[in-house]
């Protein structure tokens, strides 16, 4: 195990490692090195490539082998995990220690290969608190903040810090209730990183290219990139509700306000060509905005699709997502074509036409999308313990689930054919 060049400290993994199945020992002899397929594919950083939470993987299986491959503990958070070359990158919060890790484990064993730890608050506020981010993998670079505006350029292979950043003192940020929740967006040659104020850095150099003239709020969602007229724009969805952003130039286009009580906008937008489907908890509801004129207009809105966190997922034009602590398939007119309950509030992903779903009692379910009615293909138990606000991913034939406590979980589904 090495350290990171930069490193405050080292954790100490006696307690805070699950016991390695044998079967883990093996696996980098025994199984297709990651991305040795075509139909494998890598999730280099949050949401997937796709920027929605699906993936166009295919030959991989709903039966997955009965034994996990791996487990590991690697801190108090909501992180999810990117998975590139062989490797997958998370982050965790050492309670007793007060720092923050970054960690780079092998994806088929979950060895650790480097790790990065520095002083950080636990920011306990209604949850327990931990990481919130999740790092971001371009070739050899990784790109990873935190919720107290710490941005750092990693090298993925090594842990050597290229550059690191302190976004709250440079830019003179206020921190939101929950601190700064949204991922670094990498995207071509710049990085884009949603702080209240947007900004965009230098992929090589972290030198800034454009910051927006206003800050629009408490930020915790990651921005989307889209075309709109032509124009490539970003989608950010903030405590002032979406905002369309130029994407060369940072300059506003278009502001749709889309407020709540305790100013938390989270899950992602989901862009329908001109139209943005938004949605939000805390009883504030989801609207479809047309963004085809001059001005923005809400097409329709309710109460039906409240997404607290995890963003609703789209599948032949229609959208499944959780209604808070319900499941429920949308047609995009609003109309609610069937409901289930017993899945609580978690977070799922789309891979190959089927819902990939972990619910908040640490269940992975698979579920064939249908407007007709809920159809749950297969379901497991993978983990205990915690919550379960981190969005599983699929990458190379394998599925990595997490809980707030940082229990991370390895499950092999190759295709046995």
């Amino acid at each position: 195990m090495r350290k990171a060049r930069g490193s405050e400290r080292r954790i100490s993994w006696s307690r805070a490692l699950f016991a390695l199945p044998a079967m883990a020992l093996a696996a980098a002899s025994t199984a297709p090195a990651v991305g040795a397929t075509n139909a494998g594919d890598d999730w280099t950083q949050f949401r997937g490539a796709n920027q929605n939470f699906t993936t166009t993987e295919r030959g991989w299986s709903v039966s997955g082998q009965s034994e996990p491959v791996w487990k590991r503990t690697v801190g108090l958070g909501y992180s999810s995990m990117s998975v590139a070359n062989g490797r997958l990158y998370t982050m965790g919060y050492d309670v007793e220690a007060k720092l923050d890790g970054i960690y780079c484990l092998d994806a088929l064993t979950g060895a650790i290969i480097w790790e990065h730890h520095y002083p950080a608050d636990i920011w306990a506020r209604s949850h327990r608190g931990g990481t919130l981010v999740t790092p971001g993998v371009d070739g050899k670079d990784l790109y990873c903040s935190n919720r107290e505006g710490r941005f750092f350029r990693f090298d993925a292979a090594t842990g050597a810090i290229h550059w690191e950043k302190d976004l709250k003192t440079e830019y003179d940020l206020t921190y939101p209730t929950w601190g700064l929740a949204a991922s670094p967006f990498i995207l071509d040659d710049m990085i884009v990183m949603n702080v209240g104020k947007v900004i965009a850095f230098q992929k090589g150099s972290g030198k800034e290219i454009w910051v927006t003239q206003k800050n629009y709020g408490d930020a915790y969602c990651t921005p989307v990139e889209f075309m709109l007229k032509g124009q490539s724009c970003l989608a950010v969805f903030n405590q002032t509700g979406l905002v369309i952003l130029d994407r060369k130039t940072g300059v506003e286009v278009v502001v749709q306000e889309w407020s709540n009580r305790v100013n938390v906008n989270a899950a992602a937008p989901l862009i329908l060509g001109e139209r943005v489907f938004i949605s939000s908890g805390y009883n504030r509801g989801c609207a479809l905005v047309d963004l085809s004129g001059d001005s923005s207009s809400v097409v329709w809105e309710n109460k039906e699709m409240r997404n607290h966190m995890a963003p609703s997922l789209l599948h032949d034009q229609h959208l499944y997502g959780f209604d808070e602590g319900v499941y429920k398939c949308l047609d995009l007119e609003g109309n609610v074509k069937w409901q289930q309950r017993g899945l609580g509030k978690g977070a799922h992903i789309m891979a190959d036409g089927k819902v990939i779903l972990l619910t908040d009692k640490g269940d992975l379910v698979f579920v064939e999308p249908d407007p007709v009615e809920y159809r749950e293909i297969a379901r497991t138990k993978v983990l205990d313990g915690g919550v379960y606000w981190t969005n599983p991913i699929l990458a190379n034939g394998y599925i990595y689930c997490r809980n707030s406590n940082g229990d991370i979980v390895c499950l092999d589904h190759r295709s046995r054919q």
